[in-house]
């Protein structure tokens, strides 16, 4: 069977897709991209907003990025465990059905709990929902061409940085979608400090001049990429190496 998307997300919340990776997602769309976005979770103990106000923001964010699809798995927030054989069946039901040829997932080191397991646990869903012989009733196996990983606020070393410059707009106005977690008003958190937002953008321009650019996304990779010639991809990408540090 082919491939129902090009490029699928997962968040573990409503708003961390958009924060973390809404570049790429936002920039593959507009290249006219198949892709889509899983939250693993309904957001219900964020200390801003309820389910339903989270609900609409973020179908409101799924029209500012051009997605096919956006999906909520409904898993609890707060108890994303990559252990959990229930929780895992209902990623590997999602990418058995939308059959992304690349998923996206949080980086396995955050601050939130729910971060670092849901990098886990999707791991683990992209491995099984391979697996023939694995609950054959939650559809025909499927694995993507590779998992890619996106960090947050951790100091990473990554493995390529995508160019988000032009579509940068789009990424911007798909986060003031979540008005409720960034919007004036409301108790005031870590992300919707005065620092918050701009402690990601500052992370996109520090990522995008290590390549050369304005803005840029960072992501890791568990095993190498092959390159049939490498003369020819830095001859398209002639940046000079840049100096970062140790993962």
């Amino acid at each position: 069977m082919s491939a129902v998307l090009d490029l699928l997300a997962f968040g573990p919340h409503p708003d961390d897709v958009e924060l973390s990776c809404g570049g790429w997602v936002a920039r593959a769309a507009a290249d006219g991209h198949r892709v889509g976005v899983v939250d693993l979770t309904q957001g219900e103990l964020a200390t801003n907003g309820d389910v339903v106000e989270r609900a609409a923001e973020a179908d409101a964010a799924a029209r500012a990025l051009g997605l096919t699809v956006r999906e909520n798995l409904g898993l609890p927030d707060g108890g994303l465990r990559a252990d959990d054989d229930a929780q895992t069946d209902a990623v590997v039901e999602a990418l058995r059905r939308l059959r992304p040829s690349l998923v996206l997932a949080p980086w396995i080191e955050a601050r939130h709990p729910d971060h670092a397991a849901a990098g886990r646990l999707i791991e683990r869903a992209v491995f099984f929902a391979g697996l023939a012989k694995h609950r054959p009733a939650l559809g025909a196996p499927a694995r993507p061409l590779r998992l890619v990983f996106y960090p947050q606020r951790h100091e990473v070393r990554p493995d390529f940085v995508v160019d988000v410059t032009t579509i940068y707009p789009v990424k911007q106005a798909a986060i003031a979608c979540h008005a409720s977690q960034f919007g004036a008003g409301g108790t005031k958190t870590l992300i919707n400090a005065s620092v918050g937002l701009g402690a990601f953008e500052a992370r996109d321009r520090y990522w995008g001049a290590t390549i050369g650019v304005p803005l840029g996304e960072p992501y890791l990779l568990r095993g190498p990429v092959p390159l049939a010639d490498p003369v020819a991809h830095f001859a398209a990408h002639p940046h000079p190496p840049v100096l970062v540090p140790p993962r």
